[in-house]
């Protein structure tokens, strides 16, 4: 089969396309004929340090969608053909080649009117802000929320959700992209740049602060973020904590949540397994329903990526990118 190979750590710009040998399914997995693969951050990021376990040449890409085209022994709720989404195991080969495993218990299908394009935009980014908005924080209808880094691919999606949940959306984007984020559903864009976002968030709270804030973009952000939260409130982070026990005090206290969805694989838990695929059936249903934008802004070829994760890189993207094959 072709795919797009990483020779060694570090070397993720110089990949190119080859032939390897095609997987092979054993028990509790599905072989998928991958139709689109979504790239990330994550991507660059791991490509550029490696993972422990890996054995190179090494195949990037954690969002995959695809024809289900062989089944492992064990496997009954899928069928050869079935259109499936799927988070691939990051420290397993991945989706930006023409075969991928899934791990059976995690995967979705897709209805007949779910593009494959679509779906592929949605393990890493949407997972990632649906398990922090629902999973963490617990959202409730009322409440309010900052969400930064609205232009990007879990904050996209986590504006989305979190305005269909009922709270009052603030984001920070760049000015160019604040038609954007409205568009999604925030209610106030603050451009990042120009304004500090706590001052702008007690200003427009009348002193209070947002109930929760997920923050997708450093530690040293992170630690800004928490002087912007109310009595009782939540910051889910993703890119580096803050100085939690800095931030501990009686007079008003405020709860930490650290998102990091793909390290379930690693773990033994079942259960938190099993709820990628709960999780992918609900956003999965929400596009089938035109309820959700996929922010899909750009469509590549295998031999693009390199090209494209630069552009990722320089944090320059709108939305997100997927690769067609």
């Amino acid at each position: 089969m072709r795919a797009l190979l990483l020779e060694e750590k570090g070397k993720w710009t110089d990949m190119t396309v080859q032939e390897i040998e095609k997987p092979k399914p054993q028990a509790g997995q599905l072989l998928v004929r991958v139709k689109a693969a979504g790239l990330n951050p994550v991507d660059y990021k791991t490509g550029t340090n490696g993972y422990p376990g890996w054995e190179y040449p090494h195949v990037l890409g954690l969002d995959v969608a695809g024809v289900v085209e062989e089944i492992g022994e064990g496997v009954t709720e899928f069928k050869e053909q079935d259109h499936v989404v799927f988070l691939n195991d990051m420290s397993k080969k991945g989706g930006f080649a023409e075969y991928a495993i899934a791990e059976a218990h995690t995967a979705t299908k897709l209805p007949y009117n779910v593009l494959f394009t679509d779906a592929a935009a949605l393990p890493v980014a949407a997972y990632t802000a649906y398990q922090a908005l629902f999973d963490k924080i617990r959202v409730r209808a009322g409440e309010s929320i900052l969400i930064h880094a609205g232009a990007g691919g879990v904050g996209g999606f986590a504006i989305q959700l979190a305005k269909q949940a009922g709270l009052y959306v603030f984001t920070t984007a760049q000015e160019h992209n604040h038609e954007h984020v409205l568009e999604l559903g925030a209610d106030v864009a603050i451009d990042y740049k120009k304004e500090s976002f706590v001052d702008r968030i007690m200003e427009e709270t009348n002193g209070v602060g947002v109930d929760a804030i997920l923050d997708t973009v450093s530690r040293d952000n992170a630690n800004e973020s928490v002087k912007a939260l109310a009595f009782n409130g939540h910051l889910a982070f993703i890119a580096g904590q803050p100085k939690m026990d800095d931030s501990i005090e009686f007079g008003h206290p405020k709860s930490f949540h650290h998102v990091a969805l793909g390290s379930v694989y690693q773990s033994t838990n079942l259960r938190e397994q099993k709820r990628l695929q709960e999780i992918g059936n609900d956003l999965v249903k929400r596009i089938s329903n035109g309820m959700l934008n996929t922010i899909v802004t750009e469509k590549i070829v295998l031999s693009d990526v390199p090209r494209a994760l630069e552009k990722l890189q320089s944090r320059s993207v709108r939305g997100k990118i997927v690769v067609e094959l």
